[in-house]
């Protein structure tokens, strides 16, 4: 998984099995760290070591998952394919707190409000509790869906745990007691990829879909606010649309006020704005089109959005907000300081970026088996009329099987 995040002054990019973070204000040492050399599950190592050489079922391929900072800055989280699950102190310099184990593969994580909690979302539909404050403490399950899980959210006052799923659900549970379920919000027609609740908007939740859809909620109601099928707001057909859009990236700037999306595969970032007034409450801002494939996107603290293309020559671009527009800022002091100190790592970028589409296998595929015996039997039908047409004569001479036996009866009496 290829994404950029910030976690105070640092840019922070996750690509294959690295994780990178650079320093945008000072001339520092960026941070480097490699899952593949990263501690080994001891489970694992003694399955091997009783193993006859296959590989073992717990080990993976060591590549980020997924990352979440909190909201300090402070502390950053990441998970991987093998498994780990490691905390990070971000500041005052960067120091590995722990590595832990989780039992299923994750998707989503998250720090609550207060920062003593981290929530793990996994494959196999689990939310997993983990301290932070006692960093070595093993997960707790915290609750459970039926279908894997893609994103997973907290409330702003720690009172929600909000999660999406394969099956087109949005589900608010109760913090403390999980098996409260507060609402549903229901309306995607294709799982739901991407959830966020937008600052200074503590009752909104805006969610994205591989059904090509943004929508806004009053999530404790379960009521949608708003709705935006993002192949509408194209002025002309283009082909990427044609295809299945599946939103990957849902970002607020931090004064709430502007929503950025990004669907995978597609060189378009559809801006929104939010507005507490009025019917309308996530109007259709914008659209920035992009020169090469974006990969992620983001807002810094300064309210600019970083944008991560798919290009060795120029990969990344800082925009900001203009009076109508949003503007490239080019030669911006940060920016080039943060993509020189990228360079030596785009190697590994393009590395990630030669994986399929991840959310390609997701989409639901529907068998229609009553067609196909329909046609099947209107074929038999059609070839059985056509052999009566060519023997006319035959189909005279038959009788019907009560006269025939009626007919042998007489003449044996």
């Amino acid at each position: 998984m290829t994404a950029v995040g910030f976690c105070g002054a640092w840019f922070i990019l996750s690509c294959d099995k690295k994780l990178v973070a650079i320093h945008r204000k000072e001339s520092r040492e960026p941070f480097v760290f490699d899952c593949s050399s990263a501690e080994k599950n001891p489970k694992s190592l003694k399955k091997d070591n009783s193993s006859d050489g296959g590989p073992s079922e717990e080990t993976g391929s060591d590549t980020v998952l997924a990352f979440a900072v909190s909201r300090s800055g402070k502390l950053l989280a990441l998970t991987d394919d093998s498994k780990r699950l490691v905390l990070f102190q971000c500041e005052p310099s960067w120091r590995c707190i722990s590595i832990r184990w989780v039992v299923r593969r994750c998707t989503s994580l998250v720090f609550s409000p207060a920062e003593d909690e981290l929530l793990v979302a996994d494959k196999s539909g689990d939310v997993y509790s983990f301290s932070v404050t006692e960093p070595q403490m093993e997960g707790e399950l915290k609750m459970g869906h039926l279908s894997m899980l893609l994103a997973v959210a907290i409330s702003p006052d720690d009172k929600y745990i909000i999660t999406a799923d394969l099956d087109e659900k949005i589900r608010v549970s109760h913090h403390r007691s999980p098996y409260n379920i507060q609402s549903f919000c229901l309306g995607h027609h294709q799982f739901v990829s991407a959830l966020q609740i937008p600052p200074n908007h503590s009752h909104w939740l805006l969610s994205g879909s591989g059904d090509g859809s943004v929508k806004l909620w009053e999530y404790e109601s379960g009521r949608c606010l708003q709705s935006w099928d993002l192949r509408l707001l194209e002025e002309s057909s283009d082909p990427d649309t044609e295809k299945n859009m599946t939103v990957c990236r849902l970002t607020s700037s931090p004064d709430g006020r502007h929503v950025a999306v990004l669907c995978e595969r597609v060189s378009t970032v559809y801006f929104f704005t939010l507005d507490q007034e009025g019917d309308k409450k996530l109007v259709p801002h914008s659209r920035l089109h992009l020169p090469h494939c974006p990969l992620d996107v983001n807002f810094d603290l300064e309210g600019r959005l970083w944008v991560l293309l798919d290009s060795s020559d120029a990969p990344l671009q800082m925009y900001r907000l203009g009076q109508n527009s949003w503007e490239c800022e080019s030669e911006h002091l940060e920016l080039n300081r943060v993509t020189e100190a990228l360079r030596p790592h785009w190697d590994t970028v393009e590395a990630s970026t030669r994986t399929n589409n991840r959310f390609e296998h997701l989409y639901k595929v529907g068998f229609d088996n009553v067609s196909v015996y329909l046609q099947k039997k209107q074929q038999r039908l059609d070839e059985q009329q056509l052999k009566r047409r060519k023997d006319p004569a035959a189909n005279g001479n038959k009788r019907p099987k009560k006269e025939a036996s009626r007919a042998e009866i007489q003449s044996s009496a």
